[in-house]
Protein backbone atom coordinates (compact mmCIF):
# COMPACT_ATOMS: atom_id res chain seq x y z
CA UNK A 1 0.00 0.00 0.00
CA UNK A 2 1.35 3.41 -0.97
CA UNK A 3 1.99 6.22 1.48
CA UNK A 4 0.41 9.45 0.32
CA UNK A 5 2.30 12.70 0.77
CA UNK A 6 -0.30 15.17 2.04
CA UNK A 7 0.17 18.90 1.46
CA UNK A 8 2.36 20.59 4.01
CA UNK A 9 1.23 23.64 5.96
CA UNK A 10 -1.67 24.38 8.27
CA UNK A 11 -4.90 22.43 8.57
CA UNK A 12 -6.84 24.59 6.12
CA UNK A 13 -4.23 23.95 3.41
CA UNK A 14 -4.24 20.19 3.99
CA UNK A 15 -8.05 19.92 3.95
CA UNK A 16 -9.00 22.73 1.56
CA UNK A 17 -10.05 20.39 -1.26
CA UNK A 18 -12.61 18.59 0.93
CA UNK A 19 -14.12 21.46 2.95
CA UNK A 20 -17.68 22.20 1.73
CA UNK A 21 -18.60 25.70 0.63
CA UNK A 22 -22.38 25.28 0.45
CA UNK A 23 -23.29 25.08 4.15
CA UNK A 24 -21.72 24.34 7.54
CA UNK A 25 -24.57 22.48 9.20
CA UNK A 26 -23.84 19.57 11.52
CA UNK A 27 -24.78 16.25 9.88
CA UNK A 28 -24.84 12.50 10.45
CA UNK A 29 -23.89 9.74 8.01
CA UNK A 30 -27.52 9.80 6.82
CA UNK A 31 -26.68 13.03 4.99
CA UNK A 32 -24.54 11.19 2.47
CA UNK A 33 -27.08 8.43 1.92
CA UNK A 34 -29.55 11.07 0.79
CA UNK A 35 -26.83 12.69 -1.31
CA UNK A 36 -25.64 9.65 -3.26
CA UNK A 37 -29.12 8.16 -3.67
CA UNK A 38 -30.33 11.38 -5.24
CA UNK A 39 -27.84 10.86 -8.07
CA UNK A 40 -28.70 9.84 -11.61
CA UNK A 41 -28.37 6.98 -12.20
CA UNK A 42 -29.01 5.79 -8.67
CA UNK A 43 -26.57 3.26 -7.20
CA UNK A 44 -27.66 -0.32 -7.84
CA UNK A 45 -25.63 -2.29 -5.27
CA UNK A 46 -25.14 -0.97 -1.74
CA UNK A 47 -23.24 -2.62 1.12
CA UNK A 48 -23.66 -1.60 4.75
CA UNK A 49 -20.36 -2.78 6.20
CA UNK A 50 -20.85 -3.17 9.94
CA UNK A 51 -24.60 -3.14 9.47
CA UNK A 52 -25.63 -4.09 13.02
CA UNK A 53 -29.41 -4.37 13.13
CA UNK A 54 -29.63 -3.51 9.43
CA UNK A 55 -31.77 -0.42 9.81
CA UNK A 56 -30.10 1.49 6.97
CA UNK A 57 -31.88 -0.69 4.42
CA UNK A 58 -35.04 1.33 4.99
CA UNK A 59 -33.24 4.59 4.27
CA UNK A 60 -31.76 3.32 1.00
CA UNK A 61 -35.03 1.73 -0.12
CA UNK A 62 -36.83 5.00 0.51
CA UNK A 63 -34.83 6.38 -2.39
CA UNK A 64 -34.88 3.26 -4.59
CA UNK A 65 -37.15 0.36 -3.68
CA UNK A 66 -35.28 -1.99 -6.02
CA UNK A 67 -31.78 -1.28 -4.72
CA UNK A 68 -29.70 -4.37 -3.95
CA UNK A 69 -28.76 -3.85 -0.30
CA UNK A 70 -26.36 -6.23 1.48
CA UNK A 71 -25.61 -6.02 5.19
CA UNK A 72 -22.28 -7.39 6.45
CA UNK A 73 -21.09 -7.70 10.05
CA UNK A 74 -19.04 -9.93 12.32
CA UNK A 75 -20.91 -12.74 14.01
CA UNK A 76 -20.38 -11.62 17.59
CA UNK A 77 -21.34 -7.99 17.03
CA UNK A 78 -23.63 -6.92 19.86
CA UNK A 79 -25.71 -4.87 17.42
CA UNK A 80 -25.94 -7.68 14.86
CA UNK A 81 -27.15 -10.07 17.56
CA UNK A 82 -30.05 -7.69 18.20
CA UNK A 83 -31.19 -7.99 14.58
CA UNK A 84 -34.71 -9.35 14.03
CA UNK A 85 -35.49 -8.39 10.44
CA UNK A 86 -35.44 -10.93 7.62
CA UNK A 87 -36.31 -8.72 4.63
CA UNK A 88 -32.77 -8.22 3.29
CA UNK A 89 -29.56 -10.13 2.61
CA UNK A 90 -27.22 -10.37 5.60
CA UNK A 91 -23.74 -11.86 5.58
CA UNK A 92 -21.34 -12.58 8.41
CA UNK A 93 -17.59 -12.27 7.93
CA UNK A 94 -14.38 -12.58 9.91
CA UNK A 95 -13.82 -8.83 10.21
CA UNK A 96 -11.05 -8.92 7.64
CA UNK A 97 -11.78 -10.19 4.12
CA UNK A 98 -15.02 -8.76 2.71
CA UNK A 99 -16.88 -11.70 1.10
CA UNK A 100 -17.60 -9.90 -2.19
CA UNK A 101 -16.01 -9.84 -5.64
CA UNK A 102 -13.65 -7.14 -6.84
CA UNK A 103 -15.31 -4.00 -8.26
CA UNK A 104 -18.82 -5.27 -7.51
CA UNK A 105 -20.31 -2.51 -5.32
CA UNK A 106 -21.50 1.03 -6.06
CA UNK A 107 -21.70 2.27 -2.46
CA UNK A 108 -20.14 1.09 0.79
CA UNK A 109 -21.85 2.63 3.80
CA UNK A 110 -19.90 2.73 7.08
CA UNK A 111 -21.78 4.26 10.00
CA UNK A 112 -19.52 4.62 13.06
CA UNK A 113 -17.58 1.45 12.23
CA UNK A 114 -14.00 2.50 11.46
CA UNK A 115 -13.17 3.22 15.10
CA UNK A 116 -13.92 -0.46 15.86
CA UNK A 117 -11.72 -1.96 13.11
CA UNK A 118 -8.51 -3.66 14.28
CA UNK A 119 -6.48 -2.83 11.16
CA UNK A 120 -7.92 0.29 9.46
CA UNK A 121 -5.46 0.23 6.53
CA UNK A 122 -6.37 -3.34 5.60
CA UNK A 123 -10.08 -2.62 6.10
CA UNK A 124 -10.10 0.43 3.84
CA UNK A 125 -8.01 -1.46 1.30
CA UNK A 126 -10.72 -4.13 1.19
CA UNK A 127 -13.35 -1.44 0.66
CA UNK A 128 -11.30 -0.04 -2.22
CA UNK A 129 -11.11 -3.55 -3.72
CA UNK A 130 -14.88 -4.16 -3.78
CA UNK A 131 -15.86 -0.67 -4.98
CA UNK A 132 -16.45 -0.20 -8.66
CA UNK A 133 -14.49 2.57 -10.36
CA UNK A 134 -16.44 5.72 -9.54
CA UNK A 135 -18.04 4.04 -6.52
CA UNK A 136 -18.17 5.74 -3.14
CA UNK A 137 -17.51 5.04 0.52
CA UNK A 138 -19.81 7.14 2.69
CA UNK A 139 -20.45 7.24 6.41
CA UNK A 140 -19.06 8.66 9.62
CA UNK A 141 -16.47 7.90 12.28
CA UNK A 142 -15.19 9.19 15.62
CA UNK A 143 -12.67 11.87 16.46
CA UNK A 144 -13.34 12.74 20.13
CA UNK A 145 -15.42 9.84 21.45
CA UNK A 146 -14.75 7.91 24.67
CA UNK A 147 -14.27 4.15 24.56
CA UNK A 148 -17.42 2.27 23.54
CA UNK A 149 -18.29 -1.22 22.25
CA UNK A 150 -14.71 -2.44 21.68
CA UNK A 151 -13.53 0.73 19.96
CA UNK A 152 -9.84 0.88 19.03
CA UNK A 153 -9.30 4.28 17.43
CA UNK A 154 -10.30 7.90 17.02
CA UNK A 155 -9.38 9.72 13.79
CA UNK A 156 -8.40 13.28 13.04
CA UNK A 157 -9.55 14.60 9.65
CA UNK A 158 -5.90 14.62 8.52
CA UNK A 159 -5.34 11.03 9.65
CA UNK A 160 -8.52 9.93 7.90
CA UNK A 161 -7.43 11.78 4.75
CA UNK A 162 -4.12 9.88 4.74
CA UNK A 163 -5.84 6.55 5.45
CA UNK A 164 -8.17 6.67 2.44
CA UNK A 165 -5.64 8.22 0.06
CA UNK A 166 -3.14 5.46 0.92
CA UNK A 167 -5.77 2.96 -0.25
CA UNK A 168 -5.98 4.66 -3.64
CA UNK A 169 -9.23 6.45 -2.85
CA UNK A 170 -10.02 10.16 -3.05
CA UNK A 171 -11.47 12.06 -0.10
CA UNK A 172 -14.09 14.30 -1.68
CA UNK A 173 -15.75 15.84 1.36
CA UNK A 174 -15.82 16.02 5.16
CA UNK A 175 -18.62 17.45 7.28
CA UNK A 176 -18.82 17.91 11.07
CA UNK A 177 -21.00 15.69 13.24
CA UNK A 178 -21.89 16.22 16.90
CA UNK A 179 -19.31 18.30 18.76
CA UNK A 180 -16.71 16.53 20.90
CA UNK A 181 -17.50 18.28 24.18
CA UNK A 182 -21.14 17.22 24.01
CA UNK A 183 -20.22 13.67 23.02
CA UNK A 184 -17.77 13.30 25.90
CA UNK A 185 -20.24 14.78 28.38
CA UNK A 186 -22.91 12.37 27.14
CA UNK A 187 -20.70 9.40 28.02
CA UNK A 188 -19.66 10.88 31.38
CA UNK A 189 -23.32 11.32 32.38
CA UNK A 190 -24.26 7.76 31.43
CA UNK A 191 -25.79 8.48 28.00
CA UNK A 192 -28.98 10.26 29.11
CA UNK A 193 -31.71 9.98 26.49
CA UNK A 194 -32.12 13.71 25.96
CA UNK A 195 -28.57 13.94 24.54
CA UNK A 196 -29.75 12.08 21.43
CA UNK A 197 -31.26 15.29 20.11
CA UNK A 198 -27.75 16.70 19.60
CA UNK A 199 -26.73 14.13 16.96
CA UNK A 200 -28.80 15.43 14.01
CA UNK A 201 -29.08 19.04 15.19
CA UNK A 202 -26.75 21.86 16.14
CA UNK A 203 -24.98 20.64 19.29
CA UNK A 204 -23.95 23.31 21.85
CA UNK A 205 -20.33 23.95 20.84
CA UNK A 206 -21.21 24.03 17.16
CA UNK A 207 -23.96 26.56 17.95
CA UNK A 208 -21.31 28.76 19.58
CA UNK A 209 -19.19 28.44 16.45
CA UNK A 210 -22.18 29.45 14.32
CA UNK A 211 -22.64 32.53 16.50
CA UNK A 212 -18.95 33.40 16.09
CA UNK A 213 -19.14 32.89 12.31
CA UNK A 214 -22.18 35.14 11.97
CA UNK A 215 -20.67 37.85 14.15
CA UNK A 216 -17.30 37.77 12.37
CA UNK A 217 -18.80 37.12 8.91
CA UNK A 218 -16.69 34.01 8.36
CA UNK A 219 -16.81 32.07 5.11
CA UNK A 220 -18.62 28.73 5.04
CA UNK A 221 -15.56 26.57 4.42
CA UNK A 222 -13.83 28.15 7.40
CA UNK A 223 -16.83 27.43 9.65
CA UNK A 224 -16.67 23.79 8.53
CA UNK A 225 -12.97 23.72 9.31
CA UNK A 226 -13.50 25.12 12.81
CA UNK A 227 -16.29 22.62 13.53
CA UNK A 228 -14.20 19.73 12.22
CA UNK A 229 -11.43 20.69 14.64
CA UNK A 230 -13.79 20.08 17.57
CA UNK A 231 -16.16 17.46 16.15
CA UNK A 232 -16.73 14.31 18.18
CA UNK A 233 -17.70 12.57 14.95
CA UNK A 234 -17.42 13.56 11.29
CA UNK A 235 -19.11 12.37 8.12
CA UNK A 236 -17.30 11.65 4.86
CA UNK A 237 -17.67 10.98 1.15
CA UNK A 238 -14.79 9.07 -0.45
CA UNK A 239 -14.58 7.95 -4.09
CA UNK A 240 -12.70 5.28 -5.99
CA UNK A 241 -11.31 7.03 -9.07
CA UNK A 242 -12.94 6.05 -12.35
Amino acid sequence: MKRTALPSGNLSEILKSCLPHDHARQVTSRYYIDHVMAGDPKPRVVVDLGCGRGDSVDVFRKHASDVTWVGIDIGDSMEAQQRTRRDAQFLYYDGWDIPLADASVDVVYSHQVLEHVRDPSFHVGEIARVLRPGGVLIGSTSQFEPYHSRSYWNYTPVGFHALVEDAGLTLEELRPGIDGVTLILRTFLGRPAHFSKWFPNGSPLHTLIDDWAQREKKRTWLVNLRKLQFAGQFAFCVRRPS
